[in-house]
């Protein structure tokens, strides 16, 4: 039998109020220890919590919730105890010196909740987004998929996967009756496009912006050669002196990274090392070559170079950094031309980021794949195509096996232990 665990699973103290959760067979007689009686389920009461050894704790609101209607499907157990520091830790103390409950790892709470089949996969991956949600498009794309749009999604695909999968088995217990399709080798009739327009629908969410960049924010790359004005642009974009800014070239060495928020849209701008063959050390070849791999991963690069010497592939822009000096690289066709000293030009520039990635983004509220469920999904459609032009009905059912399987591992109902220990780990204890 599971652990009973416990942890605050509010703010960290001191606050007005501190809530302590237990998930677990023991929550009831933990809460009936401490409280000297166990509420009616699902009632509020006030109570006066004591040790083991009767020593007064604090006066609490107590609440006793019997599962398995609960957020982890077992009983569960809430102190909502005034919110010092000194009173967290008397009660979670009490609590820590009952036989059989310990304190709750990261996510312990939620991934109970997922292994007693209280959320799935899908619905875990939304909720731990949504936890680290920071703008309000992040916070509407993890309610959507933490609310199970999606996981409804995946069980109407597996219904009908169900049906493709029931009609075969119906062909090959009674092959030669009228609904058989001869000219399809005994395949049901319409199977071989009912199959291809399941993985026509899917191929549409596949096309779809992806969860990656709203999760980490719209990555955009600076990136020139030495003294191009990487580095004071980066301090604008971000309104930090984040990076170090010099004449002497190869000042900056290695990538610096800074999340922000413009109009509401994530960014991660990265500012890298200034790309030249000749002059460099041995470090700054290092932070060069990281430059280039940044610029191969970026969503957008800034090029501040001279023009057409940027990156070959991706969305890159051409820049005219430094429009303050009278030296400054001369490009007729830069698509901006500024100066992040005086500031000209930055309006426009922050004012096209901000529009291109909301393009590029998922639209507010619409669910967006992250790369496991894109990878799964991708799965799906190919098993489906490959039943769709199969001639042989058992050759097409173990293509539709395989897309049964697939989307079994997009929910959770087949999976490995690495990859949940990864998705819980993002959680806070607690929760």
């Amino acid at each position: 039998m599971p652990d009973t665990i416990f942890a605050l699973s509010s703010g960290a103290p001191p606050a007005a109020i501190a809530v302590i959760r237990i998930s677990g067979s023991g929550a009831g007689p933990a809460l009936e220890g401490l409280a000297g009686r166990l509420p009616p389920p699902r009632r509020a009461i006030l109570a006066a919590l004591s040790d083991r050894h009767g020593l007064p704790l604090d006066r609490a609101i107590a609440l006793w919730l019997p599962g398995p209607g609960t957020a982890t499907g077992e009983d569960c157990a809430e102190l909502h105890l005034h919110g010092g520091r000194a009173v967290v830790a008397a009660v979670e103390t009490a609590l820590a010196a009952l036989p059989g409950l310990r304190r709750a790892e990261p996510g312990e709470f939620t991934r109970r909740a997922f292994a007693n089949g209280r959320i799935d996969l899908a619905e875990a991956e939304g909720l731990a987004d949504l936890l680290s949600a920071e703008t309000e498009l992040q916070r509407r794309g993890a309610l959507a998929m933490a609310g199970g749009d999606f996981s409804r999604m995946v069980s109407a695909w597996r219904a009908h996967v169900l049906n493709l999968s029931a009609a075969l088995e119906a062909a090959l217990d009674f092959a030669g009756d009228d609904d058989i399709d001869e000219a399809g080798g005994g395949l049901p009739a319409h199977f071989a496009a009912s199959s291809e327009a399941l993985a026509e629908e899917l191929a549409d969410w596949l096309a779809r912006p992806r969860a990656e960049p709203l999760r980490e924010g719209f990555r955009v790359v600076l990136a020139g050669p030495p003294n191009a004005g990487k580095s004071t642009l980066f301090n604008a974009l971000v309104e930090d002196e984040a990076a170090i800014t010099a004449a002497e070239p190869g000042t900056t060495r290695d990538v610096l990274v800074r999340a922000v928020a413009l109009g509401g849209v994530p960014f991660t701008f990265v500012d890298t090392a200034g790309l030249r063959d000749e002059g460099a050390g041995a470090i700054e070849q290092i932070g060069i070559a990281r430059a280039r791999a940044e610029a191969e991963r970026a969503d957008l690069v800034l090029w501040l170079g001279p023009a057409g010497e940027g990156p070959t592939t991706g969305a890159v822009w051409e820049i005219a950094a430094q429009a303050d000096r009278c030296e400054a690289l001369f490009k007729p066709d830069a698509r901006f031309r500024l100066s992040a000293v005086t500031g000209e030009g930055l309006p426009d520039l922050r004012a096209a980021l901000v529009h291109h990635a909301r393009d590029a983004l998922p639209a507010p509220g619409a669910l967006a794949l992250n790369a496991r469920q894109h990878q799964h999904l991708g799965e799906v459609g190919e098993a489906l195509r490959e039943a769709a032009v199969q001639s042989d009905p058992l050759l097409a059912a173990e293509s539709l096996r395989l897309a049964r399987v697939a989307l079994d591992r997009l929910v959770g109902r087949a999976g490995t232990e690495d990859m949940l220990d990864a998705l819980f780990g993002r959680f806070c204890i607690g929760k």
